[in-house]
């Protein structure tokens, strides 16, 4: 049977927005769901924590803290976070939907991929941390399965916030996380602590993997595998992979070092030697095929146009294809005669047409000789490398190459002010000797500044937000009486606060003034209306009128009721009374106490008797026989 059949929440419209489709994947803290927001008519993945742990208020709260923090880090390479939420049991995080695979299902079909694509996917998942860290947030749980390859050739790191909200929640004491133990930083295997570097370390640790098609420390248990990580170093790539380059190997080793102290101190430190080991590398090593890979459908082995090459390429960080001047050209042929007398000359004619024809043909050969001294002569050199170098050592490496150089300027989140980002042509592609390479230089972090939004109308201060380069972040509410409602209240992070393009922007808008909402119950409708009208709040009167103790014609109850806070504009819903439900009292003088009480019990009254005697007939009773009385209402007998 499809156990999807049985998920109660399948069908079912959370919070009354987001109704849940399908099932996506299942883990220790949350199930994972395809869900469409019937407000804004989009797919997206929904994450619901597992019942037992939504029990646990001190969770919930870090639950909702860190999905805060990670809804900030609006970054192209980051699972966004949309809205979190509880509905009854269930507590949920509303991501971007990533339709696609994860890093473990490519590691599982294909096996080891090429260092090029191993790369590319590692600077992706980098970027995606090193906004993180700026931000001040530690994943502490990278591993491919947190790695999604999207159908559109997009790399996102998902689970941003989550971690630390679960972290004490975690356990490694059985098979079920041996995924998260792989990855696991000694610091917290053995002090329970991690910082910027332990995301690091599981990046090398992932890195082997992509490079190797496995884990570095393998082991039938958790506690084996805990035990290697401590006591053992991530070996060298080359070494499960013979002819990788050895900047690869040095990179794992300084990535994946025990000592946290010998690692890059966060991503973005790592992305600038990832980038400078990637530029360090040749075309053969770059594409060579790991022995581990499997071949495509096709037959042709991993890496020929890998999937998992993804990431878009500048011309400043992937150069073209040196060797595109070794590549056979296929001249055309000339066109055949009209009259279809090709290879037939005609009589007379050959004489006059053959010294021409000979004359074309040594000028052809002369031409294509001379095309090919000419590529391979000294007419052509190599772009020398530049990156992160400062600007004047840039310049002066390019002149002593013999090239003139043109200066470029642009942002960069990783290389320092001052500091060379990339060259076009890139490092090691072919130029010509008196070509000129043009040199970008970072301006250092593009940053812009947070507006001041304060009692601008929502709507409106999105669009300043826009305008301004940055992203309206989560939206939450609160009663401000000095600010009108439906207007932005405060922003956090404050106004003037410099942040990075596309950064999230959380806004705060204002409910109104708070009122205390009046007791109505009893009142003519009219009154009630009038009232509730002065105090600022709508009226909504129900269709349909009930029974009550209440008068005919005034309210019954109200929602909400007396003593409840609400917003001005907010409505208050009525429901009048039809008056009591009065039923027929039966007589009963002259019965026995037993008999006249069934019959007024069978009427819907309660019965309260007042006895002369021990026992006796009803000679009086409060309502008379045949009037009317409220349902419910007590009726007493006296009995003598």
């Amino acid at each position: 049977m499809d156990t999807t059949l049985q998920d109660p929440l399948i069908g079912h419209v959370l919070d009354g927005r987001y109704r849940v489709e399908a099932r996506i994947a299942v883990g220790g803290m949350a199930t994972v769901y395809r869900a469409l927001d019937t407000r804004l008519d989009r797919v997206l993945a929904l994450k619901v924590m597992h019942p037992s742990l939504a029990t646990d208020a001190s969770f919930v709260e870090r639950f909702i803290r860190e999905a805060k923090s990670a809804a900030r880090l609006a970054h192209p390479n980051v699972v966004g976070v949309f809205d979190q939420g509880s509905d009854g049991g269930y507590v949920y995080l509303a991501m971007e939907y990533v339709e696609g695979c994860t890093l473990r299902d490519v590691l599982r079909e294909r096996g080891a991929l090429r260092p090029r694509a191993a790369l590319e996917i590692l600077e992706a998942v980098l970027a995606a941390l090193g906004a993180a860290h700026l931000a001040g947030l530690v994943h502490r749980d990278v591993k491919p399965e947190n790695v999604l390859i999207g159908d559109d050739g997009r790399v996102k790191v998902a689970d941003f916030g989550l971690v630390r909200a679960v972290d004490q929640q975690t356990s490694v004491s059985t098979g079920s996380v041996m995924g998260t133990v792989s990855y696991l930083a000694p610091e917290q295997i053995e002090h329970g602590t991690a910082d910027a570097r332990a995301d690091v370390y599981a990046c090398g640790v992932v890195l082997y993997e992509m490079l190797t098609g496995a884990k570095p420390h393998p082991g039938g248990t958790p506690a084996q595998v805990l035990y290697q990580h401590l006591h053992e170093d991530v070996p060298p790539p080359s070494a499960a992979v013979p002819g990788l380059a050895a900047a690869l190997d040095d990179l794992v080793a300084r990535t994946a070092a025990r000592d946290p102290e010998r690692r890059p101190t966060d991503a973005v430190g790592l992305l600038a030697e990832v980038r400078a080991v990637r530029q360090s590398l040749t075309d053969e090593q770059l594409d060579a095929v790991p022995p581990a890979a499997a071949p495509d459908p096709a037959g042709a082995p991993v890496g020929s146009e890998d999937r998992t090459t993804v990431l878009p390429r500048r011309a400043s960080a992937v150069p073209p294809d040196a060797g595109a001047t070794h590549h056979t050209s296929v001249l055309p042929a000339p066109p055949r005669p009209a009259d279809g007398s090709a290879g037939r000359p005609r009589a007379g004619s050959r004489g006059r047409r053959s010294a021409p024809a000979v004359v074309a043909a040594v000028l052809l050969l002369l031409g294509v000789g001379l095309g090919v001294w000419y590529v391979n002569s000294g007419q052509f050199t190599r772009t020398p490398g530049v990156l992160s170098m400062t600007e004047a050592e840039a310049k002066r490496a390019v002149e002593e190459a013999g090239l003139d150089w043109r200066i470029a300027r642009d942002y960069s989140e990783t290389v320092e002010r001052g500091r060379v980002i990339a060259t076009d042509p890139g490092r090691g592609e072919r130029i010509r000797g008196n070509g000129t390479v043009t040199i970008t230089v970072s301006r250092g972090p593009e940053r812009v500044e947070v507006p001041d939004v304060t009692g601008v109308p929502l709507a409106e201060a999105r669009a300043r937000l826009k305008d301004a380069g940055l992203a309206p972040g989560m939206v939450t509410r609160e009663f401000d009486a000095d600010v009108e409602r439906g207007s932005v209240v405060r922003t956090d992070p404050e106004e003037g606060t410099e942040r990075r393009p596309g950064a999230a922007v959380a806004l705060v808008v204002s409910k109104g003034e708070r009122i205390e909402v009046p007791d109505v119950v009893g009142e003519s409708e009219g009154a009630a209306r009038q009232r509730l009208t002065e105090a600022g709040l709508k009226v909504e009167v129900a269709p349909e009128r009930v029974f009550s103790e209440e008068e005919a014609g005034t309210v019954a109850r109200q929602s909400p009721g007396e003593g409840a806070v609400a917003a001005e504009g907010d409505t208050v819903r009525l429901t009048v009374s039809k008056g009591p439900d009065t039923v027929e009292v039966p007589d009963v003088e002259g019965m026995a106490e037993d008999e006249a009480r069934r019959s007024l019990e069978d009427a819907g009254f309660e019965v309260k008797v007042r006895r002369i005697f021990l026992t006796g007939t009803v000679f009086d009773q409060s309502v008379d026989g045949g009037e009317r009385a409220p349902r419910g209402s007590t009726i007493t007998i006296w009995v003598r």
